[in-house]
């Protein structure tokens, strides 16, 4: 068997009334359609939408064909063991240039007696924002059930919700049952366990294509309220330069930003798991064993978990963020 390298994904687009152009034009996203692009679906094991391998000998396959023949190779032996053939993380780049609806996602548990399927924590990196644009995240402190439960009877949702401002570094962590949504003008990555089932509660009024106004499921979404979730949820964590700083620790995975001038060397002996590079800014070259992968800005790499030494040697300077499951507790 062939030795396996690090793995490029063809990135899917998703038109969405509220997307734009900034994935294409500043973002490297190969699309000549529309320019409401609100979605870039770069690494995904969601059905029907499986990630096809871009580069090197197994271009071509999909991402499950992939974990089907290598196994723990690719993703760690623990974390096949939990999850078998289905990649556990759905990593995307958004673009919204109208506020998405505010929404909520159910946990593992109501997930699974419901759907069949894993829960959804998320995480957003800002990328960039338009002058005032805001995240809407949490309840403000004080909302009880049955003020929502009028809320949504009278209307007036997103006056409780606590709302951030947000700049170019920002991070949001939005645990399963935090009720959410991302502001107009608003360019991030998002991390999230491998689920597509969103709970909309308001969607501003909003109408689709047929001039209705799009489904909400405020029922479904009631049970999968965590009214604990509130107040301040922003992360600012400052980049330092060469080194791993990280943002996000939680039991469905683990997210650092590097930002790097200099090759530096990376030993991932402690851990049984894939790493995914999401390259920000820059370019640099992953590089083991006396081979080497560019990697530019847009790009998602998936880096199988039977390399364990790499060396990221930067052209100028790069900015990236370096994502993986801690093995001894892969839920």
């Amino acid at each position: 068997m062939s030795e396996l390298y690090p793995l490029k994904f063809e990135a899917a687009l998703k038109e969405k009334v509220w997307g734009g152009n900034t994935l294409v034009t500043r973002f490297n996203k190969k699309y000549t359609g529309s320019h409401h692009i609100g979605e870039s679906w770069e690494l995904s094991a969601i059905a029907d939408n499986q990630s096809v391998i871009c580069n090197g000998f197994l271009a071509g396959n999909n991402i499950e064909e992939l974990i089907e023949v290598y196994m723990g190779d690719i993703t760690g032996d623990s974390i096949f063991e939990k999850f078998g053939n289905e990649f556990p993380l759905l990593i995307k780049f958004i673009e919204a240039q109208e506020d998405l609806s505010i929404q909520v996602h159910p946990n593992n548990d109501l997930a699974k007696k419901r759907h069949k399927a894993y829960g959804k924590t998320e995480m957003w990196y800002i990328l960039d924002r338009k002058e005032g644009s805001k995240i809407y995240t949490g309840f403000k402190s004080g909302v009880t059930k049955e003020i929502y439960e009028e809320a949504v009877r009278n209307g007036g949702i997103e006056n409780l919700m606590n709302v951030e401002s947000v700049d170019p570094g920002d991070t949001f962590f939005t645990p399963a049952g935090r009720v959410h949504a991302i502001g107009a003008g608003i360019v991030l990555v998002e991390i999230q366990q491998t689920s597509d089932i969103t709970y909309r509660i308001f969607d501003w009024n909003r109408k689709s294509s047929g001039k209705v106004k799009r489904e909400l499921h405020t029922d479904l979404a009631l049970d999968a309220i965590d009214f604990n979730q509130s107040g301040t949820n922003k992360i600012r964590v400052e980049p330092v330069l060469n080194k791993t700083v990280n943002l996000v620790s939680c039991e469905f995975f683990n997210t650092n930003i590097i930002s790097l001038n200099k090759a530096i060397d990376k030993e991932y002996h402690f851990n049984d798991s894939f790493v995914v590079y999401i390259c920000l800014e820059g370019e640099f070259s992953i590089r083991w064993d006396g081979n080497s992968e560019k990697v530019t800005k847009g790009d998602t790499v998936l880096l199988p978990a039977m390399i364990r030494e790499v060396t990221l040697k930067p052209v100028n300077e790069a900015r990236l963020l370096e994502v993986y499951i801690n093995s001894e507790n892969p839920l």
